[in-house]
């Protein structure tokens, strides 16, 4: 069918339960004509075909999944399209003439049944898991709840109010980029001297650093910067978290911002704050600048939990497309293992979600020839129903995988789980700290 032809059938207020609370807005004149067809279950996320982009997502439990389309700034929602193709249990759909730049989100139908772990609400607009870029930032509201807050029933009870208007939003992005002669530095471990950074902090102030390019990517490999780490015979830089994360709700209310990172949103997408124009290229001029002084790049990643925190967290994207699967759960299914002391515990036992890290491994190594990676909180990734296992599937994957056999892979070796502290317990080639 064609693109116009299938809003002019959506836009119409949903009926059924009556527990959507949102009708759709008419698709403007430029997206008419568009060609919508099947597309592909791979790979994951937003690609660019040539003539369109294909769109795919997991979710094993949800009846129902719509793509939105915005404006580009993200304000407007254009037009819902249903995703009815489905291959196991990726759906997935293509829509010709969309390119670098569309501005998109997702609302995914389902039981909401807390107890038994299902916590669909169609209301809330979902940023792509596998987003490689935003537009806008969390605005903190009630309405990113799927629950009614202050209701006596908690987050057992359900929210109607759209939360399009504060989340951001996913964009289609192309992250080619020319490396030249880029060559990785390939250090040995022996010979290494790690240069512990974060990098706001870093450069935020130094006088030597172009007053626009402070507390970004770019500032960070600026010639100041690079002339200091080389002077102290700095081998490789090991950075904070630099993939997108938020500020606290608690935070926010207090005047203050998430300064570590810790907290990740998105497992794909740079952190916005550290770009001085806002391009995934910043990061990769970064790497290849470091690269060319001889200075490896190693990032600390949190793949242990995400930033939707507990129960009565906000429903911002895996809560929302499939809760009982990205999460490890308790209490028959309403709460979250908590093992990284955040609230949640990401499930790296189930399949699609192991997928989904090594997908975003690969990714940073592939789209920013990244160097290596530090673990938080690892035990959280190494540990089975039956506790903490060197051959678990996390870590059998990791080292068995191509992409990642020539970067530094460092654990660090504990975390608040039942027997969470494992020195000494990582596979070769894994280092600890």
């Amino acid at each position: 069918g064609r693109l116009g032809d299938q809003c002019c059938r959506l836009c119409s207020p949903l009926s059924g339960t009556g527990r959507v609370n949102a009708s759709l807005t008419p698709l403007p004149a430029r997206l008419s004509g568009h060609a919508t067809g099947p597309g592909r279950p791979w790979p994951m996320g937003a690609s660019l075909t040539g003539d369109g982009v294909n769109f795919a997502v997991f979710s094993a439990n949800a009846e129902k999944i719509e793509l939105c389309l915005f404006s580009a700034d993200g304000r407007k929602e254009l037009c819902r399209l249903p995703m009815v193709d489905r291959d196991g249990d990726v759906w997935h759909i293509h829509v010709g003439g969309l390119t670098v730049g569309a501005v998109y989100g997702f609302r995914a139908h389902g039981p909401y049944e807390p107890e038994r772990g299902h916590r669909f609400n169609p209301n809330k607009l979902l940023l792509d898991p596998y987003a490689r870029a935003y537009e806008g930032r969390l605005k903190w509201s009630d309405a990113v709840m799927g629950y009614k807050v202050g209701s006596p029933r908690a987050d057992l009870s359900f929210d109607t109010r759209d939360s399009a208007f504060a989340v951001p939003k996913s964009v289609v992005t192309d992250p080619s980029f020319s490396w030249g002669n880029d060559q990785p530095p390939r250090t040995s471990r022996a010979d290494s001297l790690i240069y512990e950074a974060h990098v706001k902090s870093m450069t935020a102030l130094h006088p030597g650093v172009e007053k626009g390019q402070r507390g970004t990517f770019l500032g960070m490999s600026s010639d100041p910067m690079l002339e200091h780490l080389q002077k102290l015979g700095v081998t490789a830089v090991e950075l904070l978290p630099v993939q997108a994360f938020i500020d606290d709700r608690f935070l926010v209310l207090k005047g203050l911002k998430n300064h570590w990172g810790y907290n990740t949103l998105g497992f794909f997408t740079p952190e916005p704050r550290y770009m001085a124009q806002g391009a995934i290229w910043e990061l990769q001029t970064m790497v290849r600048r470091f690269h060319a002084a001889g200075i490896e790049v190693i990032l600390d990643v949190v793949y242990n939990h995400t930033a939707e925190g507990d129960e009565l967290g906000p429903t911002l994207s895996f809560r929302g497309f499939d809760n009982a699967s990205y999460y490890r759960l308790a209490g028959g299914g309403r709460y979250y293992a908590n093992d990284a002391g955040t609230g949640n515990t990401l499930d790296l036992t189930h399949p699609m979600v192991l997928r989904m890290v090594m997908d975003s491994l690969r990714y940073w190594v592939e789209t920013f020839h990244v160097d290596g990676f530090r673990f938080d909180l690892a035990t959280v990734l190494g540990r089975e129903s039956h506790g903490f296992d060197p051959h678990g599937g996390f870590l059998d994957a990791i080292r068995q995988d191509p992409v990642l056999a020539g970067v530094k892979l460092i654990a660090e070796p504990w975390d608040i789980g039942p027997g969470g502290y494992q020195m000494g317990s990582y596979p070769p080639p894994f280092s600890e700290w």
